[in-house]
């Protein structure tokens, strides 16, 4: 069986036994993962406290060919999530980042862009940035980034650009033009600058939303 290596965030982990562990981790290689952490109660652990939560490691696994959990062998801790001033806002704001990754993400389905900006939030959430930009930013680029998003720019249903006046429909998947909004029951009307804002947050390549 083949071993691997990956950069790692611990999303979640679950006791098996009186020694062992199973832990749910985001790797940036391979996507997420679950693995058997064999020892990692012990207290003299092989792993430290590599797996505590949201902690980011690198590891070493060996990967199963059945359904049954991948083996991890090693876990080094590269950096722990601690936010500064132990600030309950940005810890709730980790683990409701963790909650999004194992929610909308698929076993052995990598997404690296978004394992980067899952490791940035993290690490501006611990630094004590502000917590709703931060988490907002992350919902928005992520869903962009899985292919999610709503359509910001132009209609939902077709296709066409969409000029933001004062005001913007948005309906079931995003904004609409003035044609396809009529008779539409589910749509609501928003400020332009709301939809401006969200376009920034999830733009990938601009800084204009910081």
């Amino acid at each position: 069986m083949p071993t691997e290596k990956a950069t790692a965030l611990v999303l979640r982990t679950v006791e098996f036994s009186e020694t062992s562990l199973v832990a749910t981790l985001m790797t940036r290689e391979f996507g997420k993962l679950g693995v058997l952490a064999k020892g990692a109660r012990r207290l003299k652990s092989p792993f430290e406290s590599a797996l505590d939560l949201l902690c980011l490691c690198r590891i070493v696994f060996v990967r199963k060919s059945s359904e049954a959990l991948d083996l991890l062998t090693e876990a080094k801790l590269l950096r722990r999530f601690r936010p500064a001033g132990r600030n309950l806002s940005s810890l709730y704001a980790g683990y409701y980042v963790a909650e999004l990754l194992l929610e909308l993400t698929d076993e052995y389905d990598p997404h690296p862009e978004l394992f980067d900006l899952a490791d940035e939030t993290l690490a501006a959430l611990s630094a004590g940035e502000n917590v709703a930009k931060r988490l907002a930013r992350f919902e928005l680029l992520g869903l962009r980034l899985l292919g999610h998003l709503p359509s910001l720019d132009s209609c939902a249903e077709c296709g066409v650009p969409v000029t933001l006046g004062r005001q913007v429909a948005f309906g079931l998947g995003g904004v609409l033009c003035g044609k396809c909004r009529e008779g539409k029951k589910h749509v609501i009307v928003v400020d332009a600058g709301v939809i401006k804002t969200m376009q920034q947050l999830a733009n990938p390549q601009g800084h204009s939303w910081q």
